[in-house]
């Protein structure tokens, strides 16, 4: 059961407030765990630069994953999306005919499920997209220019609002200039039908309904300098001066052979940043394999981190078979979520250590921990964190939960809970023992509210 969370508050961007937990064993035995700053808690593992999200982080960036709805109940997909990133991006869920089908018909239960996942894990989320010319239902393009103007508006304030405050960007506009040497706008019903205007009036209507997130134009063909994106440096550095608002530049970055990583591509990141605006990489995939692709990812990674407002990076999938372009195996892990050479690169690239625990495959593998609801109530909710062993066998593991003011833990099965301040640290009694794969549970009662979801830290296996 997805749970049911006030999506118009402002509670993102700074992780749950303080709180209390109390903890009971079998309705016996009651726990105090007493308030202490979530500041003060450690906010990384032993292992914490041995993973792209927590060696990105020690940089002061995010190392994201495109992420797609069905496939979070794969364990292996979830697992190395938990373990390895620290933000995500729906492939698909938040695009326009996703989210709004019919006109002012809005189902959001899809992109949902991946913010709420990702929440639970403590993850960033990016916005992906709101205004493109692909993937819009037939509706949109049959009306005319008012009526389009209106929908354009709609949607944006719309989406933007059911998730204010959850997302920290927002490619707002997408692909909006052609390929070639024109540096022309592409055709759409947006450009066809409201002119050039359509992305000011879509950034501004952008800013009046969320004035805290980050506000991006997302392009591709468009990593070095080339006609498209002088063309899209031109507009930026036309609206800064003009104060129409525009956080960010978006750098899709798909490669392969004949459009390899362009030699001018640091230099380009940073003549965007000169104008006063973050840059992201934000579709990253590299076709190719073995030391050829490691390279590429290296020398990407190393571009961003060479300027200083590249805020982030996002890999567009995770496994290579689950990739738009999986024939080209662009991904940093292969079909059986292997970590290839190219994942070595980019995490040296972050001043990681490759060779780390958590491969599938990896005898050192311990175990990870992954939340869902179980039931819910107005005043509460039942939550569920399943338990998997890595490459190897296990005889104990712990894992660490927290949750928000006031929301209070009153009972536990299947494990131990102690307390740690804030954090309630369950420990496996009788199911501590688990091949290497297999998975095991506890659970827990929550009191005091549905949202925040509660935050899970990684399983530490003993």
């Amino acid at each position: 059961m997805r749970m049911i969370r006030k999506r118009s508050g402002t509670r993102g961007g700074g992780g749950p407030a303080r709180g209390r937990l109390r903890a009971a064993l079998g309705g016996a035995t009651t726990v105090l765990l007493t308030a202490t700053a979530l500041a003060a808690l450690p906010q990384t593992t032993a292992h914490a630069a041995d993973t792209l999200g927590a060696a990105a982080a020690e940089k002061g960036r995010y190392f994201g994953a495109a992420v797609a709805a069905n496939h979070l109940g794969e364990a292996q997909y979830a697992a190395t999306l938990e373990r390895e990133f620290n933000s995500v991006t729906p492939e698909n869920e938040m695009k326009w005919d996703a989210v709004e089908p019919n006109r002012g018909s809005f189902s959001f239960s899809r992109a949902d499920q991946i913010v709420d996942h990702a929440q639970g894990k403590g993850m960033k989320v990016r916005g992906h997209t709101l205004v493109w010319h692909s993937q819009l239902p037939g509706w949109v393009s049959g009306l005319g220019a008012t009526d389009l103007r209106s929908a354009m508006n709609n949607h944006i304030t719309q989406v933007m609002t059911h998730y204010k405050g959850e997302i920290h960007s927002w490619d707002v506009v997408n692909e909006a200039f052609q390929d070639g040497g024109s540096g022309a706008r592409r055709s759409s019903p947006f450009q066809d039908k409201l002119g050039d205007g359509f992305i000011e009036e879509a950034f501004r209507t952008a800013r009046a309904t969320d004035p805290n997130a980050k506000l991006c134009y997302n392009d591709y063909n468009t990593d070095g300098v080339n006609a498209k994106s002088n063309a899209v440096y031109t507009m930026v550095r036309d609206f800064k001066s003009r104060g129409v608002p525009i956080d960010c530049v978006g750098f899709q970055s798909h490669f392969n052979p004949n459009s390899p990583v362009p030699s001018d591509y640091r230099a380009n990141l940073q003549r965007f940043a000169d104008l006063g605006v973050d840059v992201q990489i934000t579709e990253l995939d590299i076709e190719g394999s073995g030391q050829a692709q490691a390279t590429n990812y290296g020398n990407v990674v190393r571009a961003c981190l060479a300027v200083t407002r590249c805020t982030g990076i996002t890999v567009w999938g995770i496994p290579d078979k689950y990739s738009w372009r999986s024939s080209g195996t662009p991904l940093l892990f292969d079909d059986n979520y292997n970590k290839k050479p190219a994942y070595d690169a980019a995490l040296s690239a972050l001043g990681g250590t490759p060779g780390d625990p958590g491969g599938p495959g990896d005898p050192t593998a311990a175990c990870t921990a992954t939340y869902s609801t179980a039931e819910q109530w107005s005043g509460g909710y039942n939550g569920k964190v399943t338990i998997t062993a890595g490459g190897s066998p296990i005889t104990g593991w712990s894992v660490d939960v927290t949750l928000a003011s006031p929301q209070q833990v009153v009972s536990v099965w299947n494990g131990s809970p102690t307390s740690n301040g804030d954090v309630m640290t369950v420990r496996s009694t009788w199911n501590g023992s688990l091949a290497a794969g297999a998975s095991t549970s506890f659970g827990f009662t929550v009191n005091g509210g549905t949202t925040p979801p509660p935050q899970v830290g990684a399983c530490t296996a003993s």
